[in-house]
């Protein structure tokens, strides 16, 4: 299901030539269509593809999957002049689903230990007030029933697929940022097969920044290249990310002979 259809800026936003508008890859986007449930957003470290994720996000009103609302985030103030300028496209309209970075997922999990911890301690300080302690230990059970007895125990891949299969919602939207930052290779691929049970079988729509070769490569997806010269629609075989990457791994010497 695709119900974010589009995402434009328009020219008079985009000459107002600070940031997040002097990006260059921001500075002249007019508009940017999705074609398909998954939709990945490439390109090098400071290309606008974060930035960009980051604005929808607030334009959308999308719930964060951790921590406070979006609009209360401190560290997404520099990208609101942005999110003001966006103009989406929406057919039909959806209310579900969130926004995730990577980085923010490693925070939660810290959280929840804490919160967990401190319910326990709460616990046995009412140990003789039946009604207080029976309330806290099914607050913790009731938590460790929906992300696990321990998301920071696991590993960061375990943990972060453990936690978005708790938090998703069928018939969401769901813009992610750079997910891989907490996958290996092998739970990238088992990310991969998440998604696709999501996109066919419970109609959601994804928007997806990332550098990962193998996210990139989901079946049928649209790939958008952030780069100096704009915003432009890539096969997956002609970006540098993958041909960097199986050069790389057909040679690696040659590599690094250069370090």
């Amino acid at each position: 299901m695709i119900y974010l259809r589009s995402a434009s800026v328009s020219s008079a936003d985009a000459t107002r030539g600070h940031y997040p508008f002097s990006v260059p890859a921001l500075r002249d986007l007019e508009q940017i269509k999705f074609s398909a449930p998954v939709t990945f957003f490439v390109g090098e470290n400071g290309s606008g593809k974060s930035t960009l994720l980051e604005a929808m996000a607030l334009k959308a009103k999308l719930p964060p999957a951790t921590g406070q609302p979006l609009e209360r985030d401190p560290t997404l103030d520099a990208v609101k002049p942005l999110a003001q300028a966006i103009k989406l496209g929406w057919l039909p309209r959806t209310k579900k689903g969130f926004f995730l970075r990577a980085e923010d997922f490693f925070n939660f999990a810290r959280n929840i230990k804490s919160r967990g911890e401190s319910m326990e301690a709460m616990a046995d300080r009412f140990k003789d007030d039946p009604d207080v302690r029976g309330y806290m230990l099914a607050q913790k059970a009731a938590m460790d029933n929906r992300y696990g007895e321990d998301l920071h125990a696991l590993s960061h891949g375990e943990s972060f697929l453990q936690f978005f299969q708790a938090r998703f919602v069928a018939g969401g939207l769901y813009l992610i940022d750079e997910p891989e930052a907490a996958l290996s290779p092998q739970r990238q691929l088992a990310f991969l097969s998440l998604l696709k049970r999501m996109v066919e079988t419970e109609g959601s729509q994804f928007i997806i920044a990332t550098h990962s070769p193998l996210l990139l490569a989901y079946p049928g997806a649209r790939i958008l290249q952030f780069d100096g010269a704009g915003v432009r629609a890539t096969a997956y075989e002609q970006l540098e990310h993958v041909t960097l990457v199986r050069s790389f791994l057909a040679n690696p010497e040659r590599f690094l002979r250069k370090l």
